[in-house]
């Protein structure tokens, strides 16, 4: 059974920080991809941290660069995304993909992170 179960969210408020963990389980977790997205009411999901495919280089997107880094601990089966200086913007739930390659990925149930004063 491929679980991947992310957890750490809650309410923080503006300008504070949270660490997500996600924790995988089912497959071979070294040999996959590891990245974060998020999604907010009414909106597309968007990419927020990612492992490129091949290695240990990070990409981030534009509004959480310099704010958010995503880290993998393969001994334990969990990828983190430690968020500091969180803004209201940051309000969405969070999810854990886990990529293979194009064609074959995992999803996981997400976290809600509220950033809210």
């Amino acid at each position: 059974q491929v679980q991947l179960v992310e957890s750490g969210g809650g309410l923080v408020q503006p300008g504070g920080s949270l660490r997500l963990s996600c924790a995988a389980s089912g497959f071979a977790f070294s040999r996959y991809a590891m990245s974060w997205y998020r999604q907010a009411p009414g909106k597309e999901r968007e990419l927020v941290a990612a492992f490129t495919s091949g290695g240990s280089r990070t990409n981030y997107a534009d509004s959480v660069k310099g704010r958010f880094t995503i880290s993998r601990d393969n001994a334990k089966n969990t990828v983190y995304l430690q968020m500091s200086s969180l803004k209201p913007e940051d309000t969405a739930v969070y999810y854990c993909k886990a990529a293979r390659d194009s064609y074959m990925y995992y999803w996981g149930q997400g976290t809600q992170v509220t950033v809210s004063s």
